[in-house]
């Protein structure tokens, strides 16, 4: 759509000045006048229509309805109809049928005249009937290019009110920091569009601080949802003519096999932003109605490794050191998928990272770069396991070894004879609290007894959104309610309870960032009689409370009495004592 088209409505009173001044700038990302008036709903297109059906004398159509035979849009190729904006749709005793939606270029149909050798007339249609019959016909690049369009436009807005009030991060450049096998420097214009819109996910990905992204196609409609914070929220519809293309892009620059589509892959793509090196681990999954991806954003300056900034209180992380500076044992942490189990291992990798010791991991994927320690890639595929590494590891002089999971028996099984025998091991394994985790270990297969003598310490964890700090505002709640959840008298009356009421900053959410809480328990002998008599796991964890460990629940409770989180948030990610 041509800025003239927009002076003409600017002349006719159609838009004000102001407007077209918005639309102007806005234009100047690379944005379209006109679409940028019908998505702000400035313009109505069926007005518009009208309008300039009268001003233009030219009849009007629904493209959507017209059916347009093979034959006639051979006629004009691909490039000729996005360059001139014309779709032929009937051809009759010399005489070629163009749609338009813009009749302020029709200079460029007499270049078309002379290419096809054809007399030409024209008919008007809806904008977005244009972009879908473009789409249908000729492949879709036109319409990746206006989703993109109006996705930057969505996304210049934000960040001008971010920048008014003093928030968010602007616009991020993406550099290719590794070589992939199409330069988006170096691409035709059908392919150009993709790119350029596959970079704007990438980016808006990172200016989110997303923790993954979420690329889906459904029968009807193709959207991408991304993680922020813990939550999942769609941020973009693409027309689904484009998912082929778009998941090719993902697969390319993850260097996937793009001729495979039937069974789950897995890639990564280096990125550069704003200076930083940037990681995204990509795997693609058939299904129904073609293949959906899923990135997670691995950023080396986003990964805190101190101990003492990741949320343990002030006893929990003596716990945690005790266990962490042992000569040998196990120290697990446990928690779902997302909770934040690797960047604590990684922080305690860090704490014990010395010139005098040697450290090694066997991992699933690798996520970060760690300088000094010496990581592994498991790759079933060469029958490289966790047992198999775990096992060579133990071969190459380790004091702390850190495997990716326990998964199984036979992992479970090295990773207690090397904890026995003189190594520190440090592993993950999916429970829902840390009592539960000596049960796992014992359903695995793994005698009690074995369980007792190699086991330190067992951190469970979670990961709770933090109250945005722009927005926050105080929420009063009842003191009975609050004791009723189990907070102490002495929390309950110095505590300050807060919630956000949602601004620009943290998309109305009234969250944004988030903060681990911990459940840290100290394998005492006490504790481990217990599980030698066969005790049950209700009454371990209960005596693990009386030996002072604060469950999951105390700690989310602490960190909304010290307004940190939401009562809500609290209750709703941890379960009863």
């Amino acid at each position: 759509m041509s800025k003239q088209l927009a002076e003409l409505l600017a002349k006719d009173r159609i838009i004000t000045q102001a407007q077209f001044a918005e639309a102007a700038e806005a234009a100047k990302s690379g944005g379209s006048y006109v679409r940028y008036l019908i998505e702000k709903k400035v313009v109505a297109e069926a007005k518009l229509l009208f309008y300039l059906g009268q001003k233009f004398h030219l009849p009007t159509i629904n493209l959507l309805k017209y059916e347009i035979k093979p034959e006639v849009l051979k006629l004009i190729p691909g490039d000729l109809s996005r360059k001139y904006g014309a779709i032929p749709i009937q051809s009759n005793k010399g005489t070629l049928v163009v749609a338009i939606c813009d009749p302020t270029q029709a200079h460029g149909l007499e270049d078309l005249k002379f290419s096809t050798k054809l007399n030409i007339e024209s008919v008007l249609t809806f904008h977005t009937a244009f972009d879908q019959t473009f789409a249908k016909f000729y492949g879709g690049a036109q319409v990746a290019s206006a989703a993109f369009e109006s996705f930057k436009t969505q996304k210049k807005e934000e960040a001008r009110v971010d920048a008014a009030s003093g928030t968010g991060g602007g616009e991020i450049n993406l550099e290719i920091a590794q070589i992939h096998d199409i330069d988006s420097g170096n691409s035709d214009q059908d392919t150009a569009p993709v790119i350029t819109l596959v970079n704007g996910i990438l980016s808006e990905g990172i200016r989110k601080m997303a923790s993954d992204i979420h690329v889906e196609p459904y029968e009807k409609r193709f959207r991408v949802r991304m993680r922020v914070d813990g939550v999942l929220s769609e941020i973009l519809q693409i027309p689904p003519e484009m998912r082929r293309a778009v998941i090719a892009r993902f697969k390319i620059m993850s260097r996937m096999d793009i001729a495979e589509s039937r069974i789950p892959q897995d890639g990564r793509i280096k990125l550069k932003a704003g200076g930083k090196e940037m990681d995204f681990r990509v795997n693609s999954m058939p299904t129904l109605f073609g293949e959906k991806v899923v990135l997670r954003l691995l950023s080396q300056g986003n990964l805190q490794l101190d101990l003492m900034k990741l949320g343990f209180e002030a006893k929990q992380l003596e716990v945690f050191k005790k266990g962490i500076y042992c000569p040998n044992g196990l120290v697990l942490v446990t928690g779902p998928t997302g909770s934040g189990k690797t960047t604590t291992l990684y922080s305690a990798l860090t704490e014990l990272n010395q010139v005098s010791d040697n450290l090694s991991t066997a991992e699933d994927p690798v996520e970060y770069n760690l300088e000094g320690i010496n990581q592994c890639q498991i790759n079933k595929d060469v029958g490289l396991t966790f047992a198999a590494v775990l096992r060579a590891l133990l071969r190459q002089d380790p004091d702390t070894i850190l495997v990716g999971e326990i998964r199984d028996f036979e992992t479970a099984e090295v990773a207690v004879q090397a904890a026995l025998t003189g190594h520190l091991v440090l592993s993950t394994l999916h429970t829902n609290d840390a009592a539960s985790t000596i049960t796992r270990l014992i359903n695995m297969g793994l005698e009690p007894f074995l369980v007792v003598a190699s086991l330190n310490t067992i951190v469970a964890q979670r990961l709770l959104r933090t109250i945005c700090a722009k927005c926050k505002i105080e929420a009063p709640v009842p003191k009975e309610k609050l004791l009723q959840f189990g907070l102490t008298a002495d929390e309950v009356a110095k505590g300050t309870f807060l919630k956000g009421k949602g601004c620009t900053n943290c998309n109305n959410t009234g969250y944004k960032g988030r903060v681990a809480i911990y459940e840290v328990l100290d394998f005492s002998p006490t504790l481990k009689e217990m599980v030698l008599r066969g005790e049950s796991i209700i009454d371990i964890k209960k005596q693990a409370v009386r030996e002072g460990m604060k469950t999951l629940r105390q700690s989310a409770l602490s960190k909304a009495a010290e307004g940190k989180t939401t009562l809500e948030e609290a209750i709703s990610l941890t379960m009863e004592n």
